[in-house]
């Protein structure tokens, strides 16, 4: 079966417009009016996901998602760097800077590498390209009040379809792993990606065989 993953990147947040190594920051006023004014561009799925971060969960939310927090495809982690300004250490680690920049093997801030995020972006896409996610592609488990209840599939999502589609809210860098990852790009490539907020980078394929349609925005988004 071909795997449709789309890959939505969320509103901007307070310390994206910082430029600091986000520490779970939650969305401002401006990013949920833009996530919510992108809703009705929001394509429909049969699994729907967010990761773990304040900014995926408050954007999958101002979306108008019910989804289920997803571990596999949570933020990079970026150690004692996370929530300080990329300017900041700079200027105070010039080095380690420097070697988290061009070796994708070095963490210096004690968290993962770039080799490292990349290979679990990897790992969560062909998961689902050989249909060992946890959800078996048929219903997804949401807490409301305590109790259990399903995220159906849609039309698109019926028993018997020969593509079965899976929508994520992630963060950019993990947009960006999953491209490298799915392309057998050079890990290097992860630095020469751009990914707007609230764009939508499309997967098709398998596990072992992806291709890609680059991020579009899911609506044009309203002057704060």
């Amino acid at each position: 079966m071909t795997v449709r993953v789309m890959l939505i990147s969320p509103a901007l947040n307070a310390a994206l417009r910082e430029a600091r190594f986000d520490g779970d920051v939650p969305l401002d006023a401006a990013g949920v009016r833009r996530a919510r004014a992108a809703a009705p561009g929001v394509p429909d799925a049969g699994l729907r996901l967010h990761g773990p971060s304040g900014r995926c969960a408050g954007t999958a939310g101002a979306l108008g998602l019910r989804t289920v927090s997803e571990p596999a495809v949570r933020g990079w982690d970026m150690g004692r760097w996370s929530g300080r300004r990329l300017d900041e250490v700079s200027a105070a680690e010039p080095a380690a800077v420097s070697a988290w920049l061009t070796d994708p093997s070095a963490a210096p801030h004690g968290g993962e590498s770039l080799l490292e995020l990349c290979s679990r972006a990897g790992r969560w896409l062909d998961s689902l390209g050989s249909g060992e996610d946890r959800e078996g592609g048929n219903a997804s488990e949401v807490r409301e009040g305590g109790k259990a209840s399903e995220v159906r599939e849609g039309a698109e999502g019926r028993e018997g379809r020969e593509e079965r589609r899976v929508l994520a809210v992630v963060e950019p860098s993990v947009v960006r792993a999953a491209v490298v990852s799915a392309l057998a790009l050079p890990p290097e490539s992860f630095w020469r990606l751009d990914v707007a907020p609230l764009t939508v980078t499309g997967l098709t394929g398998r596990s072992g065989r992806w291709n890609l349609r680059c991020g579009h925005p899911l609506s044009p988004a309203p002057a704060d």
